[in-house]
């Protein structure tokens, strides 16, 4: 059996985390990271059979939330508590390998979590988002929760109104309706570790990849951590450049029959009620 540290998914969680917390995207423990892995990749490295214990998941007792969909899929996820800045040094400590239970009630933890942690407190969110995105494309692995600076504080200067924050979004980097062309869901601010955010989150999921939590952060989901990292960090980027102009006038723009020229020729779909023609 191989060592797991050499797992290619312990690396991509370990840079990815690392990134995130170099970025300054994820202060102290703030932000999570949850990543769908194949089972038959999960046996290359460890015994499945062996389950070091069986923790609780939280908030999966209510009626309203079944997660039969996701029953016997396994995740790596970082831990509740977990500070971004120590997973590369000590994944097995602030990563766990976790099972969901045949019940749905519970998660098998078959690696990590060794000082006795377990998943992030939004752990059941993920799963929210998780199956509201394998309904819409079934090649869906990851969810994202971070922290994001210039996103935030996007959010206290700009009207959070969905098709008028993408827009302004979309003006502010010509790559920008490419890479999230379905443009950013929000949210009000919510109360979090809650299962209204989680369902919430869900339900923008179904439309978006991206669900920004006003003054909280941004969630965000895709097929790999590259993909995934790649979505929020354009969303930063064209927040940052928005921030740094926002109190200055503007000479020039992207326009809007150009931002259909650039889909036109990448070949997306996108949400034409997003902009103005």
């Amino acid at each position: 059996m191989k060592d797991i540290m050499t797992a290619p998914f312990v690396r991509e969680m370990c840079a990815t985390a690392a990134n995130m917390y170099r970025l300054g995207w994820d202060e102290r423990n703030g932000g999570n990271i949850s990543y769908m892995l194949d089972e038959k990749e999960v046996k290359e490295y460890l015994d499945i059979d062996n389950v070091i214990r069986d923790i609780p998941l939280m908030g999966v007792n209510e009626v309203d939330f079944d997660i039969t969909p996701l029953i016997g899929k396994y995740f790596i996820v970082t831990g509740t508590g977990k500070y971004f800045k120590n997973v590369e040094g000590d994944p097995e400590t602030n990563l766990g390998i976790v099972r969901i239970g045949k019940d749905g009630k519970h998660i098998e933890l078959l690696w990590g979590f060794k000082d006795g942690g377990r998943p992030t407190s939004e752990f059941p969110a993920h799963m929210m988002s998780h199956m509201a995105r394998l309904k819409v494309d079934p090649e869906n692995r990851v969810v994202i929760h971070s922290h994001p600076t210039n996103t935030l504080a996007m959010n206290f200067v700009h009207e959070l109104d969905e098709k008028k924050f993408t827009h302004t979004l979309w003006e502010m980097c010509t790559e920008c309706i490419v890479v999230f062309p379905e443009g950013v869901g929000i949210l009000p601010w919510m109360l979090c570790g809650t299962s209204e955010i989680g369902k919430a989150t869900a339900k923008k999921m179904e439309e978006f990849r991206l669900v920004v939590w006003a003054m909280h952060g941004i969630y965000g989901a895709g097929k790999t951590l590259d993909e995934t990292f790649g979505l929020i960090e354009t969303v930063e980027k064209a927040a940052q450049i928005y921030m740094l102009i926002c109190n200055r006038p503007r000479v020039n723009t992207i326009k809007d029959e150009d931002m259909v020229k650039l889909v036109e020729l990448f070949g997306v779909k996108y949400r034409k009620d997003f902009l103005d023609l």
